[in-house]
C-alpha cells in the first residue's frame, strides 16, 4: 500500500506544480484612470493638518477592492513624495507607482549621472502594477552605497518586464512582477538618502496601516448585516462583538496616530507609526478569524466582493514584516525614556 502511495504521490506531483493563470484586469487600470479623471487622487499631504482625511480615503478605496487600492495608493504616495521633495520629472498625466523593497538578490545601480539624469542597470523586484502603470519612483544605488530615488518612465527603452515569477492568487492582479533596467534613463528626486529620511516615509507607512484597516472594516460590515438578517445565533453574536472591540481599538490608534503627525509634521514618526502598524495588524487578523468562523463558505464561495477581499487582504497585510516590525518596536521603547502607557 505505500508503494500504492508513493507512485500517486510521483504522478501528481508535476499538477501540484503547474504554473498558476495569469490573473489579468483590464478593468483595474480603467478604474485607476477614472480615480484620475474625477481628481480622486488629490488627498490631503500627510502632517497637513488632514491625515485622517487622507487615510479615510485610503481606507475607503480598500474596502472597494484591495488590487485597486494597491495602485491607487502607490500613485497617491507618489505625488505625495514628488511633492515633499519638490520634484516635477514629468509633465504628461498617467498612473505612478513606488517601488522601493530591497531583497538581497535584485538591485538597480546609478550610474553616469549628468545632472538629474542617469542611466540605470539591474533588476528591481516587486514592482506592483508595472505591467499597468506609466511611471515609477525606485530606489537606486549609487557609488556611496546610499538609496537615490530615481523617477522613470516605463515606456522608454532599456525597461522590460518579467511576470515569470509571479504566482499569487491573492493580490494576483496586481502582478508585483521584476523589472529589468539595461541603460535605461531615470531622473533624480531629491539628494541620495532623502527617501529615507524625508518626514513623510513613515508617514505614509501609517497610510498602509489605514488601507488595512478599511479592508477589515468590509469584512466586518458583511457580517454585521448577516446578523441583522439573519435569524438567532449567539456564536455568530460573540464573533461580531469580538471584530466591533477589534476595530474600535484600532480605529482609536489610527485617529491618534493622525492628531500625532499633524501635530508634529517634521519630527521622525516611526515610534507612533510602528505602533498603530502592529495595532491594526493584529486587528485585522482577529477580523479575518472571526468574520470566517462566524459566516461560513458561503460568502466565501458567493459573494464575488467579499471573496476578493477574504483572499487578498491576507496577503496585502503582509506588507507588516511580522515579528521583525515588533522586534523593531521593542528595540524603540527600549531605548526611549518613557513607555507613555497612562490613561
Amino acid at each position: 500500500m505505500r508503494d500504492d502511495v508513493e507512485s500517486l504521490e510521483s504522478v501528481l506531483a508535476a499538477f501540484a506544480r503547474r504554473p498558476n493563470a495569469p490573473m489579468t484586469d483590464e478593468r483595474l487600470c480603467e478604474a485607476m484612470r477614472l480615480c484620475i479623471a474625477r481628481g480622486l487622487d488629490r488627498l490631503p499631504l500627510p502632517g497637513s493638518g488632514e491625515t485622517l482625511a487622507r487615510w479615510q480615503q485610503l481606507a475607503h478605496v480598500a474596502g472597494i477592492d484591495l488590487a485597486l487600492l494597491k495602485l491607487y495608493e502607490g500613485h497617491t504616495d507618489a505625488l505625495a513624495i514628488l511633492q515633499e521633495l519638490g520634484c516635477a520629472p514629468f509633465t504628461e498625466p498617467g498612473i505612478w507607482g513606488v517601488w522601493a523593497a530591497e531583497p538581497p538578490n535584485a538591485r538597480v545601480i546609478v550610474s553616469d549621472r549628468h545632472g538629474d539624469r542617469v542611466h540605470l542597470n539591474g533588476t528591481k523586484a516587486w514592482c506592483s502594477g508595472a505591467q499597468q502603470i506609466d511611471y515609477a519612483l525606485i530606489t537606486a544605488w549609487t557609488e556611496l552605497d546610499q538609496p537615490q530615488l530615481i523617477a522613470v518612465r516605463l515606456k522608454d527603452t532599456g525597461i522590460s518586464v518579467d511576470a515569470r515569477d509571479w504566482q499569487a492568487v491573492g493580490m494576483g492582479s496586481t502582478a508585483s512582477v521584476d523589472v529589468h533596467f539595461e541603460q535605461a534613463t531615470g531622473h533624480c528626486v531629491g539628494e541620495s538618502g532623502a527617501y529615507l529620511d524625508r518626514p513623510g516615509f513613515w508617514q505614509g507607512g501609517a497610510g498602509i496601516a489605514a488601507a488595512w484597516y478599511g479592508a477589515a472594516v468590509a469584512l466586518a460590515r458583511s457580517l454585521h448585516r448577516q446578523r441583522q438578517q439573519g435569524r438567532a445565533d449567539p456564536h455568530a453574536d460573540a464573533h461580531l462583538g469580538s471584530v466591533d472591540a477589534a476595530l474600535l481599538g484600532a480605529s482609536a490608534a489610527l485617529r491618534a496616530c493622525a492628531t500625532w503627525i499633524d501635530a508634529h509634521p517634521l519630527d521622525d514618526a516611526r515610534l507612533p507609526v510602528q505602533r498603530v502598524r502592529a495595532h491594526v495588524e493584529t486587528a485585522v487578523e482577529q477580523v479575518c478569524r472571526h468574520v470566517g468562523r462566524a459566516l461560513g463558505a458561503t460568502p466565501f464561495c458567493r459573494d464575488p466582493h467579499f471573496a476578493r477581499l477574504a483572499v487578498d487582504l491576507p496577503v496585502f497585510v503582509r506588507q507588516s514584516h511580522a515579528e521583525r516590525d515588533l522586534a523593531q518596536l521593542g528595540l524603540l521603547l527600549t531605548h526611549s525614556t518613557t513607555e507613555d502607557w497612562s490613561l
